[in-house]
């Protein structure tokens, strides 16, 4: 167990190697600003009677690196996704899903002195305009008819007696990525009913994010660029999943259970690495010559 802990810091700079040797760009738009993105996956050990956990994970941008870990039950008080969970630093910028887009959280972000981008979720965000009124947010971006047309609006969201001043950064998506969207919500509305709505289907052709970015420091389409870089936790999820069969988490502490987690990283990044440099590989052992000319028979 103490080999494992001390490990962490090793297993931690073979990940950053390989990601940059796999030719991901993770720095963000925003030059001067830490980011960190923040999510939650939900693990089963293995076997019929295995227990779900939920990891709440935060990574720190461009390297990759994970500076905050809890383990919670998958079911039970205070195990949901909360930023609140989190602690935030002065200045940092934290990038999140809809499902953080409440105003406790957002409050509880800024309450830190951080900002904060949120993919949007309207049922559990309402928000205000600057008179104070309610923002209609179908009638604003419905305005939005091309694809990759953007805009952004100044909004309030409000959390007991505060009033926290942001904007609404929005692009209307693809026709494909809305048909996607749509196609999801059917999906959805077959395992829980109310899904399928006029309203939902609108909202899904566009991506909408809440920020507390002064528009002086990011306009909304650096916003929107930032927040992509969102993807790359669920990517870590997905390569911690599917390629090394994430289960039977150490519980004793933080730093086992990050350098576990490292080392599972790693071994999914190798394999990244290793399928494609082997797709390359020749059993002769080097490349043959580009052909100018037709081979020579030998008789």
């Amino acid at each position: 167990m103490n080999r494992l802990r001390q490990s962490e810091p090793w297993l931690q700079q073979l990940c950053e190697q390989l990601w940059r040797e796999n030719g991901v760009s993770l720095e963000p738009v925003l030059k001067d600003r830490p980011v960190r993105l923040l999510d939650a996956t939900t693990i089963k050990e293995p076997g019929k009677t295995g227990s779900q956990w939920r990891i709440h994970y935060s990574l720190r941008l461009p390297g990759v690196q994970c500076d905050h870990f809890q383990l919670t039950p998958a079911k039970g008080k205070d195990t949901g996704e909360k930023l609140d969970r989190f602690p935030f630093h002065p200045g940092e910028l934290i990038l999140v899903d809809a499902g953080y887009s409440n105003p406790p959280g957002i409050a509880a972000v800024v309450a830190q002195q951080a900002d904060v981008c949120a993919r949007l979720n309207p049922a559990s965000t309402p928000l205000w305009d600057v008179q104070g009124r309610p923002f209609r947010l179908l009638d604003k971006v419905g305005k939005l008819e091309r694809a990759g047309q953007i805009a952004e609006w100044r909004v309030q969201v409000r959390h007991r007696d505060a009033v926290i001043a942001g904007r609404l950064c929005a692009v209307r998506k693809s026709q494909a990525a809305i048909e996607r969207a749509h196609r999801k919500i059917v999906l959805y509305e077959a395992r829980q009913k109310g899904r399928d709505t006029p309203q939902a289907r609108q909202y899904a052709c566009y991506v909408m994010v809440f920020t507390t970015l002064p528009p002086e420091e990011a306009s909304g389409r650096q916003v929107l660029e930032c927040y992509r870089l969102r993807w790359q936790i669920e990517l870590t999820f997905k390569r911690l999943k599917s390629i090394v069969q994430l289960g039977h988490l150490p519980k004793q502490d933080d730093a086992s259970s990050r350098a576990w987690l490292y080392g599972k990283l790693f071994v999914a990044l190798l394999t990244e690495k290793l399928a494609r440099v082997g797709s390359a590989i020749s059993p002769w052992g080097y490349y043959l010559p580009e052909q100018t000319s037709h081979p020579q028979s030998l008789a």
